[in-house]
């Protein structure tokens, strides 16, 4: 399933939740106050103190979390695109005849890189696009050490040259890992069901008054689904309407300048 339309559909069902949340404290609170007319119904304190103390808590772990996962996949994008660059830049150490063929390769290896990210939510294209990119690293190192060792090379090639290249290989396996790399779903979980649990609480809270508090109700369940439907975005933001695809843009600038 498209996953906006999958998280949409979670924020709207965390919404009505909420309200049928808070539809059955308000009527557990107005069965209460029919029990004991007269008396003043007030939530217990201690119970709501809880309960909204670590949703809170929860919230601003999860979306402190997504917030700074977001921003650091965008800086691994720059950081490849840094060390592409310096790995482009140091193939000028090989002779000319080795540095054009490791051009070449680096050349299809980039574009391989930037139609991984593009085809993500393409799970057929994402894998041919990354194992297209596995096999030119092994090529683009095969040349660059033979080219190191060839006659005309400088005679620090290899020592510039390799660092730079494994870094270019290594930089895609920690870009794999951060778009792996989310909390558990047990706090999901709990954000849903501390939601429930406000819900029921505010509801009870409400049953006090004489009339329906529908700015009120509304309130609460909306904020709540707004706020988990933007973590679940920034969570996925190659997948969501919150997205880092404008980030390639150094990579494709990096490839234009290498023709």
């Amino acid at each position: 399933m498209n996953h906006v339309l999958s998280t949409t559909l979670f924020a709207l069902g965390l919404f009505l939740s909420i309200l049928a949340a808070l539809a059955i404290g308000r009527r557990i609170g107005l069965a209460v106050r029919a029990r004991h007319p007269g008396q003043e119904i007030k939530g217990s304190s201690a119970a709501e103190g809880a309960v909204f103390g670590l949703l809170g808590l929860l919230i601003a772990f999860t979306f402190s979390g997504a917030a700074s996962r977001f921003e650091d996949r965008r800086h691994l994008i720059t950081e490849e695109a840094n060390a592409i660059g310096t790995a482009w830049l140091r193939v000028d150490l090989l002779p000319a005849a080795s540095a054009s063929a490791v051009r070449a390769q680096m050349r299809q290896y980039l574009d391989a890189r930037i139609a991984t990210y593009q085809q993500i939510n393409d799970p057929a294209g994402y894998k041919t696009q990354t194992g297209r990119a596995a096999a030119l690293q092994q090529q683009i190192w095969s040349a660059a050490i033979a080219g190191a060792a060839t006659t005309g090379a400088a005679p620090d090639a290899a020592k510039l040259l390799l660092p730079a290249l494994n870094e270019m290989i290594d930089i895609t396996t920690t870009r794999q890992v951060a778009t792996r790399n989310h909390p558990p779903m047990v706090i999901f979980l709990m954000l849903a069901v501390l939601s429930l649990m406000g819900g029921l609480l505010i509801g009870y809270e409400l049953a006090g008054k004489h009339h329906r508090e529908w700015l009120h109700m509304l309130i609460f369940p909306l904020l709540m689904s707004v706020t988990l439907y933007v973590i679940l975005d920034l969570e996925f933001p190659r997948r969501g309407l919150i997205r880092i695809d404008a980030a390639d843009e150094v990579l494709i600038e990096l490839r234009q300048s290498m023709d």
